[in-house]
């Protein structure tokens, strides 16, 4: 396997340097509160926290491909690993923790290595859009509630939903401080307003500084507000375990617990921050970067170590670049851990709490839940399922609950596939969807059946029900089109020659087709090659409707050729785009042909002579107006006449003339039918009837000025067209009277 070292430094831009020094100091400073809560949670002095954030976020950022993404101290190993203390009976901070938490962590490491030499990175490609989503948006939702009760003056909560409301809870009855709870909420709103306004400044580090101010001036500490614990200065020491105090059957157990959530949550985590910038990763090589970094936690004695979304947004909110954000922070905590832990115990616990929630405020996934309620509701329901599998159960129960989801939306999928009857289109080759075309017709006494999926045996059933719905008394071929199908199982094998059986002992004839010759070799290795050998499998459909006795011209359901040979003509030229508008947009199409109509009227005044519409009809530049039929262009006309008074300022004074020069191209097209298509000419007038009934419910009050229009233009075209008579008759009077 190739190993790529410093990745994401190749090739490295001197524009780079500046934000991802500043983003690295930033995210040294917001990982202290974080990580020694953290520590705690695992069962460790808080200092091992920022111990866990030197070595082990330098040997992530040697390993990884991602450009942004921060390893450190984080939610979910911790609450594995002091819920695994707890279950064993084992103290927190206690000589045993100290030998036990270290030891899971470089368990934690070794399984990561194992999963990366057996490459089980790939593991991410199962795992859906919604399943990410909710996955990652239930992880941020019970950190947010973890920190929650600091806020309101109390410590950080543990546990799944239940238990951290229960928490707050208590928070609420026992420990409020109203001190506590404005320092949190400013520095929050403060922080939200900045990311809104500025989001480049770093707010965070400024209500850090004033969070310290506030203790050294007002002494906030003296009205109960909580400060984070003091640091002693200096670097961690090596850690050397001592095996008689630990059972490591229960070691490597919680390692493996440790190393699937860390490999999920960070591969997850990792892909949505990569999709959402533009950038591919490595997931393989991710795996390593978390090996080496969990490896390095426990050889300091602390505890495993995660991919951290929260410090990776604010990575991200402040313009890092690449991994130059990880060495700079895992310097800074150096310097801060030779030079400058005094600082550390002058640090409000509520404003890093509201530091904390406003990074997570990021990273729950809002917006895609919106859009997938608004598109698509089951995959909605998948999102909500994932984001509560994490929020009641926890990670380790959320991952499985998200790949589980996942394949059950792939089977479900798979069960229930696009297929359709084709028929054909007079005076076109190939066969087309009968519902999308309706100057598609089905082929007498034949049903052609398109089955978009791999048959097996979750929708062989569906398959064979579809079929049997589709025949009729005088049916006699049922033809399937199988290009889409890429493999059989035995029990889709069966079900096709039980069909074909049943089909035949009804004298009616069955074919696949289409397929690729794959496709017939499973029917070989599946014992059906009688189906082949007996005449079943063709390899177009044409042909297997020359097989069946069907040749072209084919005779059509609900169309007599003999009695309107001209209209099949018709039928063949005349497609109505609007119609094909329509299908595209689906809901949205009356909303998207008032905005093509609105595009056309900007046109018109480009348009060197006005008078040239009323001759040519619709300029056939404009794409928008090109190949409409007689009807697509007269409901298309009658539209614009609708919207007359929103006529650009150019033509604004000319409303009467421009509706004049539409409704003789309207005429124009009625006298052109006339002469050439009287079918069409009668389809015509049925859809003006239909069309003014449905633009009157649209927009009644439009349609209700338009008539008002056109009848005083018919008011004036009726006194032009008498003056003109009496006009002539004068003139016959005058030159019969000099005979």
């Amino acid at each position: 396997m190739k190993i790529s070292l410093f990745h994401t430094f190749r090739p490295y831009k001197k524009e780079y340097l500046p934000k991802d020094i500043l983003t690295g100091i930033i995210i040294a400073l917001v990982s202290i509160p974080i990580s020694m809560g953290y520590a705690e949670v695992a069962g460790l002095p808080a200092v091992y926290g920022l111990y866990g954030s030197v070595l082990p976020i330098l040997f992530f950022s040697v390993f990884s491909t991602s450009r942004q993404f921060i390893l450190g101290v984080d939610a979910a190993p911790a609450a594995i690993v002091g819920s695994a203390l707890a279950a064993l009976g084992i103290q927190a901070q206690s000589p045993q923790a100290m030998q036990y938490v270290p030891l899971i962590a470089i368990c934690s490491g070794l399984w990561l290595l194992l999963f990366y030499i057996l490459k089980a990175g790939k593991i991410v490609n199962y795992i859906s859009t919604p399943v990410m989503g909710g996955f990652i948006s239930g992880i941020a939702l019970t950190i947010i509630l973890m920190q929650i009760p600091k806020i309101l003056g109390g410590t950080t909560g543990s546990g799944e939903l239940p238990e951290l409301l229960h928490h707050l809870g208590e928070t609420i009855a026992h420990e409020l401080n109203l001190l506590s709870v404005l320092l949190g909420l400013a520095a929050l709103i403060c922080i939200r307003l900045a990311k809104k306004y500025i989001p480049r400044f770093p707010m965070a580090v400024v209500m850090m500084g004033a969070g310290v101010a506030a203790t050294c001036l007002f002494h906030v500490d003296r009205y109960g507000v909580r400060l984070l614990s003091a640091v002693e200065p200096g670097l961690p020491k090596l850690f050397l375990p001592d095996l008689s105090q630990v059972e490591m059957t229960h070691v490597v157990g919680r390692g493996l617990m440790v190393a699937v959530v860390v490999m999920a949550e960070t591969l997850l985590s990792e892909n949505n921050f990569a999709s959402r910038n533009g950038y591919q990763i490595d997931e393989n090589q991710e795996i390593l970067a978390c090996a080496a970094g969990n490896i390095a936690a426990g050889v300091v004695g602390c505890c495993p170590v995660n991919g951290s979304i929260s410090r990776t947004s604010m990575s991200e909110q402040y313009g890092g670049k690449t991994q130059a954000v990880s060495v700079t922070a895992g310097l800074t905590m150096t310097g801060i851990l030779l030079f400058a832990t005094g600082f550390i115990g002058y640090l409000p616990v509520p404003v890093l709490a509201a530091i904390v929630i406003s990074a997570l405020m990021n990273v729950v996934e809002f917006e895609l839940a919106k859009r997938l309620f608004l598109v698509s509701r089951k995959e909605f329901y998948i999102f909500v399922a994932a984001c509560l599998g994490v929020l009641l159960l926890g990670t380790i129960y959320g991952v499985i609950i998200g790949i589980l989801l996942s394949f059950i939306a792939v089977i479900l999928k798979a069960t229930n596939p696009p297929r359709a009857f084709l028929g054909v289109i007079p005076g076109r080759e190939n066969f087309y969807d009968l519902k999308k075309n309706r100057h598609a017709h089905a082929i007498s006494q034949v049903v052609i059946y398109r089955f978009s999926e791999s048959l097996f045996f979750a929708n062989a059933r569906i398959f064979t029900e579809d079929i049997e719905a589709s025949l009729k008394e005088d049916t006699r071929a049922v033809i399937v089109d199988a290009g889409a199908v890429n493999s059989i199982d035995i029990t889709a094998a069966d079900s096709l020659e039980m069909l074909a059986e049943s089909l035949k002992k009804r004298g009616i004839r069955f074919y696949l087709t289409e397929h690729g010759e794959g496709i017939n070799g499973e029917l070989r290795k599946l014992g059906k090659g009688h189906l082949i050998q007996e005449g079943a499998v063709r390899r177009t459909i044409t042909a297997a409707l020359h097989d069946a006795g069907f040749h072209e011209p084919y005779p059509l359901l609900d169309l007599e050729r003999e009695e309107h040979p001209e209209r099949i003509q018709l039928l063949a030229e005349e497609e109505n785009s609007l119609e094909e508008f329509a299908w595209a947009f689906g809901e949205e199409a009356v909303e998207q042909i008032e905005k093509k109509v609105h595009h056309m009227m900007d046109y018109l005044q480009k348009l060197p002579d006005l008078e040239w519409l009323s001759e040519h009809g619709l300029p056939a530049e404009a794409d928008d107006w090109k190949e409409f039929g007689a009807i697509d262009e007269d409901e298309v006309l009658r539209r614009l006449e609708m919207h007359l008074d929103e006529l650009p300022k150019a033509l604004s004074g000319q409303k009467k003339l421009v509706m004049e020069l539409l409704e003789k191209r309207r005429r124009f097209l009625v006298k052109k039918l006339e002469k050439e298509d009287p079918q069409v000419l009668e389809k015509l007038r049925a859809s003006r009837e239909i069309l003014e009934r449905r633009l009157e419910k649209q927009n009644p009050e439009a349609a209700r000025k338009l008539h008002k229009l056109e009848e005083s233009w018919r008011e004036k075209t009726e006194d032009m067209e008498a003056g003109n008579s009496n006009h002539k008759k004068i003139q016959e009077d005058d030159h019969g009277i000099r005979n």
